[in-house]
């Protein structure tokens, strides 16, 4: 770590963006301290645009770059400026001071300020979205380009030469034949990987509209990063969601999703509404051998034992069952639910889905399976 602090500040933004997905290598990382430097760090539009072109190395990288700088550095408040940031606006601004001899300071404010937007940030991972200011939850929103989609895989029937596994015999008898018969290093094989299917369905009734937003936003997250994933919105009535999440743009998607679902935060229909999912594509297969998450408190307003019922059947299709509720993360939550009860014997993960954090331990269920 620098012991520049404007720099070390810089460094840390590489390092977000390279536990975001974007390949920064340190060529990249100095360059971008030097064309950083050069533009002068007083100058927000001018650091921005240096970071865009020295650390992205292909168009997708851009997308990536906007949201994760937009999270480290608040770039709608421009980079601060030489005098400390107040206590009060530590909560909405990042803070990177120019380095200046003039200044006669040590750099012991900026590193203050610093550990300060830290704390604040990973306190907001761990707050319930549900208790969110509408500041605080457009600063959740930007941290969502920080969590980590890993897709679960399955194998494929193709094989593929790999360093271990089944002894490819034709492969070293080719190898072998080029060399005039005579011996050749073993040629192995394995069952090649692929991304396993993963199907969301999203409770949008009353009372998992508080939760609405964030879920919708998790579900265009993992969208992203993952091949042929569906959405489905439960409420009264089930509703397909995945053309309207499939906008590159999230903002946009979340619109779409808002003008697709006729019945938002309305009555709850679990029951019925998985009946008509695994009749209508259930059949199709969507759910075969699929991941499927169910985000629902389990507050049935219909028949607890057609729930049973059904999730019973989806278990038997589906690779893996979770069930994600935004309560099983508070203290003293119980499963007490008629229909809690009723879903948890056909569950095979039951996590909790309130926080930032917690969707974070809900990715690492999604690449377990």
């Amino acid at each position: 770590m620098s012991d520049n602090p404007a720099e070390a500040i810089l460094l840390g933004f590489t390092v977000a963006l390279r536990a975001a997905g974007v390949p920064v290598t340190h060529d990249r990382a100095q360059s971008y301290l030097v064309a950083a430097a050069m533009a002068g760090l007083d100058d927000a539009a001018a650091t921005y645009h240096a970071g865009r072109a020295t650390l992205c190395g292909s168009p997708a990288d851009l997308e990536r770059y906007d949201q994760v700088y937009q999270a480290y550095f608040d770039h709608r408040s421009g980079l601060p400026r030489r005098r400390p940031a107040p206590p009060t606006a530590v909560t909405t601004s990042s803070s990177i001071l120019p380095a200046s001899e003039s200044d006669g300071g040590d750099g012991a404010e900026d590193d203050e300020v610093v550990r300060a937007m830290a704390s604040t940030a990973e306190v907001l991972r761990h707050r319930d979205v549900a208790t969110l200011t509408a500041n605080e939850k457009a600063r959740l929103a930007t941290m969502f380009a920080t969590l980590d989609v890993r897709p679960p895989l399955r194998r494929s029937g193709r094989l593929r030469p790999w360093h271990r596994g089944t002894l490819d015999a034709s492969r070293t008898l080719r190898a072998s034949l080029r060399r005039m018969g005579e011996p050749a290093a073993l040629e192995w094989r394995r069952h090649a990987l692929r991304p396993r299917p993963v199907v969301l369905l999203i409770d949008v009734s009353g009372s998992m509209s508080a939760y609405a937003d964030a879920l919708l936003r998790l579900a265009h997250r993992i969208g992203r990063q993952t091949t042929g994933m569906e959405t489905f919105a439960l409420g009264t009535r089930l509703t397909r969601l995945t053309r309207a999440l499939g906008t590159r743009d999230v903002e946009r998607a979340l619109i779409a999703a808002g003008q697709t679902v006729p019945d938002w935060s309305g009555g709850t229909r679990l029951g019925e509404t998985l009946t008509v999912f695994l009749d209508r594509w259930g059949r199709r297969g969507l759910a075969r051998g699929a991941v499927v998450v169910v985000f629902s408190d389990g507050w049935e307003r219909g028949d607890a034992a057609l729930l049973g019922e059904q999730m019973a059947r989806l278990h038997r299709i589906a690779h893996r069952v979770v069930w994600v509720n935004p309560h099983r993360g508070k203290d003293g939550y119980e499963p007490i639910q008629v229909g809690i009860q009723a879903v948890l014997p056909s569950v095979d993960d039951f996590v909790a889905g309130h926080s930032l954090a917690a969707f974070a331990e809900l990715l690492d269920v999604l690449a377990r399976a």
